[in-house]
């Protein structure tokens, strides 16, 4: 790929996107924005993306990291959402296997638990049904003795049994950055730190938007016959600058999760449990650590930096200790912690846990088109719907003609492997050219899981740099990622890198704290920095540091 999608190259994309009309312009560059700007440009309309922070640096980074069918909302009786994202998680897995994995998740069963043994069988039986579930993922039912092998950390004291069941796993940041490299190799134009702050009209209706760059602060306009409003938490604020905000609102609740050192909760199986509450919380294991979550509070603080609080906090070790009474963890054994926004539609009189999380489509007098809600393993559907509308309004205007939508089997940036039967393959055979370039085993086997086909592009990068990376204080292959990341996944800011893309700060906190410097060294050469922006961009990494292990209330302390 080009270097169209470079840090460096932020520049040139803004001047591009002044210079022309696009057929469609998507404001908000998570995973549901990201996924129309796919489909949109593959069906050959022009289009753009621009987000007001960082790719995925919304809702997109902060979920619980699972592409899951949504197995609770057979509950809430929304059978038909349930087949809809059921069905759609086999699509996101694969087109994109690399960023998308199968983890079988055990839901043990209690007495006097919400979960009975036979309705819980029959639950699982219907999802599977529903979620057209592979044969060889369908469910199956445990004893307590079963259920206690698989993860023998859970509480034994009235111990049924357990459910037994495929969720998938996935990286929801890099699977946004390869939904979004995927539409910039189609044509797109896609930048970051970009604000759409004034709307544009003629004849009342919506022609573009001024938008400023928050890296060099420098205005533009960017003009489209049709705007779209995909800005998850913020698609009220966005409805406000339209005049069109009535009707059904979002209401925002917060979610977050404590990350814990596998030796000190050394978790062998994913876990779907109830608090003592009634919540049902995960415990999953990844790359050596066990993640827990996650909580369900309504959230009206900062949206763009949500905070873990001690009562947070305190709430998942609790519920944790709940469940693995052995661990007898503690606060001080949360070694990270992420927290997110979750933009729901309102629902009068339901709590929070209650609330739907299906998509809703608005559409205001002056063309602006919204979407709302919904979940990250719907994105693909969700954008489908959209540009569906897109492409009926712009061919009543004259447009066109557009392609049909082909996202279902084309595989996201890396995800080009064939499919998921030749995942296996793919990665021993480029683990093995890792090492034939001097890594660790588990280093390159780490890097092609991360970056699937694109990791040979990070493998170019390594081959002389060791010298050049030492000077630096980094291993090659974090400077390679680095690089890589800088000229082909505009990564502007040392937190793009290390929550965004690597996602090292919630799962390697220690290397970040390593590295940071050498990191900070390098992009302050590669992008140019001002002494100011390396003082900035060092105290926001210190910053995300520190919320990382600090909860919001207690920083003062």
């Amino acid at each position: 790929m080009e270097q169209r999608f470079s840090g460096a190259e932020r520049q040139h994309t803004m001047s591009k996107m002044e210079s022309g009309v696009y057929d469609a312009l998507i404001i908000g560059g998570g995973i549901t924005g990201a996924g129309i700007a796919l489909d949109a440009q593959t069906r050959g309309m022009k289009t753009a993306l621009i987000d007001m922070q960082d790719f995925a640096a919304g809702t997109s980074s902060r979920s619980t990291k699972l592409v899951h069918g949504g197995l609770r909302y057979l509950k809430q009786f929304e059978v038909k959402m349930v087949a809809e994202v059921g069905k759609e998680r086999s699509v996101v897995y694969e087109n994109g296997p690399h960023v998308t994995t199968p983890e079988w998740m055990l839901l043990p069963l209690y007495a006097g638990g919400t979960f009975g043994k036979f309705t819980t069988s029959i639950g699982l039986r219907v999802y599977d049904f529903l979620a057209g579930v592979k044969r060889g993922e369908r469910r199956t039912m445990l004893n307590a003795r079963e259920t206690l092998d698989k993860e023998p950390l859970l509480k034994r004291e009235g111990l049924k049994g357990g459910g037994y069941y495929v969720e998938y796993r996935t990286d929801d940041a890099r699977l946004t950055i390869e939904v979004v490299k995927k539409a910039v190799e189609a044509g797109a134009d896609a930048v970051n730190y970009v604000k759409a702050e004034e709307l544009l009209y003629e004849d009342g209706k919506l022609v573009g938007v001024k938008a400023r760059d928050r890296i060099g602060g420098a205005t533009f306009t960017i003009r489209a016959r049709k705007v779209v409003n995909a800005t998850g938490p913020w698609v009220d604020t966005l409805r406000e600058l339209d005049r069109s905000k009535h009707g059904k609102t979002l209401r925002l609740t917060k979610g977050i999760h404590l990350v814990f050192d596998g030796k000190r909760f050394p978790l062998r199986q994913a876990v779907y449990f109830d608090a003592p509450d009634g919540r049902m919380i995960f415990a999953i294991p990844r790359d050596g650590k066990t993640y827990v979550g996650t909580t369900d509070t309504d959230y009206s603080g900062d949206t763009a930096h949500p905070r873990m609080t001690a009562e947070d906090r305190d709430y998942v070790v609790a519920a944790s200790n709940f469940m693995f009474p052995e661990m007898k963890l503690t606060a001080a054994d949360v070694e990270a912690s992420w927290a997110g926004v979750r933009p729901l539609i309102y629902e009068e009189g339901k709590p929070p846990s209650e609330v739907s999380r299906r998509d809703e489509i608005f559409r205001s007098p002056s063309g602006l088109l919204t979407i709302a809600g919904g979940k990250l393993t719907g994105y693909r559907k969700m954008a489908e719907t959209v540009t569906d509308m897109l492409d009926k309004d712009l061919r009543a205007e004259g447009g066109g003609p557009f392609a049909p939508s082909s996202t279902r089997t084309l595989p996201v940036a890396g995800g080009d492997v064939g499919g998921s039967a030749q995942f296996a393959g793919f990665v021993r055979r480029m683990t093995e050219q890792g090492e034939r370039l001097g890594l660790a085993r588990g280093v390159a086997e780490r890097l092609t899981r991360r970056y699937g086909t694109n990791v040979a592009a990070v493998y170019e990068r390594i081959g002389g740099l060791q010298g050049t990376a030492a000077l630096h204080g980094l291993p090659a292959e974090v400077y390679a990622a680095l690089l890589y990341g800088i000229e082909q996944e505009m990564t502007v800011k040392p937190v793009d890198f290390f929550i965004r893309r690597t996602g090292a700060l919630l799962f390697d906190i220690d290397a970040v704290r390593r590295w940071k410097d050498g990191v900070i060294g390098v992009m302050a050469e590669r992008l140019s920095y001002s002494d100011n922006q390396v003082r900035e961009y060092a105290e926001e990494l210190e910053q995300e540091l520190r919320a990382a292990v600090t909860p919001a209330d207690s920083q003062a302390d």
